[in-house]
């Protein structure tokens, strides 16, 4: 990692002229992820497809990515230019003065998206931009930098639409959704900013006990957990991309730090649960929640959904198996129809956000939802139920 100089003030990359980022998340929680934004200080938010421009000092920058519980990444641009071939991207990604986040001893990757360019494949735009990286060191020091796909250095991006190229760097330091709590896992994990989506479309902030039981890995504890203690999301991340950039300020990034930590609360015991009917299940989920919760205040057991007595009162927040997730073709008319009785006969006062990765099961639990929002998982076109109990 390049040795950490003095904040420069002279503008050098596109982000340091305009003051604006863009944040990358999922399109059905857009809206959500905006909200996020402006709570976390972002300022001029416009949403796009895949995504959000925003501006932001760098504290607000920093902040974001640590606290952010919906987004995938923040990109901070290095150069935008029109681009119809493959030689004038080469070109121009060459006169980015690399030097400033790399040295030739660290490692880099490179992840692109195309869409309606003359530029027609992403695994080719992407090539030709770490080609002109590692030409630029080979030419000035007679080394470069290696390639590391998995757990690099800095990571690049390049988006090219209608031929217009945009290079940027990751200032997260690799996808955000990875908290670092996930030690254990089973079949079909659910993804930490999916589970974070259903607890803020639930409203949940900790007023009342929250109850899971088909905990899984332990994803909803785990997150319900972070929002209820009001622990940043990025807690456990070792590092951030942002630490990598020229104009790193680290007087600012541990005010940030400081700032979270004065703010975090430790809930009451008990107000977060869960369970599940597999033992491995049990021991993942306790293993991850471990991780973020130390003293134990989440309470897990290994109970069958049907063996409770009752969840009365609760906001019951779960992810039930489906068919793809557990058994293929399996039919789990019966077990929905179950659960539904279950809701109905046990759990009065309560509120269930059920998500359902197969939506032809909603009609089987023989309840009326109030509402239902559309949220993807690993390419199924979910849907999240909300059902009041009275």
């Amino acid at each position: 990692m390049p040795v950490q100089a003095p904040v420069q003030t002279h503008p050098v990359f596109l982000y340091q002229k305009t003051g604006r980022y863009f944040a990358q998340v999922a399109d059905d929680i857009k809206d959500l992820a905006r909200d996020e934004l402006v709570r976390l200080g972002a300022k001029e938010t416009r949403p796009v497809y895949r995504g959000i421009h925003f501006s932001a000092t760098l504290e607000v920058l920093y902040r974001v990515n640590y606290h952010a519980r919906l987004l995938q990444r923040i990109l901070a641009p290095l150069d935008a230019f029109r681009c119809h071939s493959d030689r004038y991207l080469y070109k121009r990604a060459g006169e980015i003065p690399w030097d400033r986040l790399l040295e030739p001893e660290d490692t880099f990757s490179v992840f692109a998206s195309v869409s309606n360019s003359t530029l027609r494949h992403s695994k080719f735009a992407a090539l030709r931009l770490k080609d002109a990286v590692v030409d630029q060191f080979r030419a000035r020091t007679g080394k470069r930098p290696s390639v590391d796909k998995a757990n690099p250095d800095l990571w690049i991006n390049l988006h090219v639409e209608n031929d217009r190229a945009t290079i940027s760097v990751d200032t997260s330091g690799g996808p955000l959704h990875r908290r670092g709590y996930r030690k254990l896992t089973v079949e079909a994990p659910m993804q930490e900013t999916l589970a974070a989506a259903l607890i803020t479309h639930a409203q949940w902030t900790g007023q009342k006990p929250l109850y899971d039981p088909f905990c899984g890995s332990g994803t909803i504890l785990c997150e319900a957990y972070l929002m209820a203690s009001r622990t940043p999301a990025g807690i456990l991340r070792k590092r951030f991309g942002f630490q990598r950039l020229p104009d790193f300020d680290p007087v600012a990034w541990e005010r940030v730090e400081k700032q979270a930590s004065k703010g975090i609360t430790i809930p009451p015991k008990g107000l977060v649960s869960g369970s599940d009917h597999s033992a491995a299940a049990v021991r993942a989920s306790s293993r991850n929640c471990a991780a973020i919760d130390p003293a134990g205040r989440i309470l897990i057991s290994r109970r069958d959904v049907f063996d409770l007595k009752s969840l009365e009162g609760r906001a019951i927040i779960c992810n039930p198996p489906y068919g793809i997730r557990s058994e293929k073709h399996t039919d789990l008319s019966e077990f929905y129809a179950r659960f539904g009785d279950f809701l109905k006969r046990r759990c009065q006062g309560a509120q269930a956000f059920i998500y359902f990765g197969d939506r032809r099961y909603i009609k089987c639990i023989g309840l009326r939802p109030s509402w239902k929002r559309p949220l993807s998982n690993g390419g199924l076109d979910g849907r999240l139920v909300k059902i009041e109990l009275y």
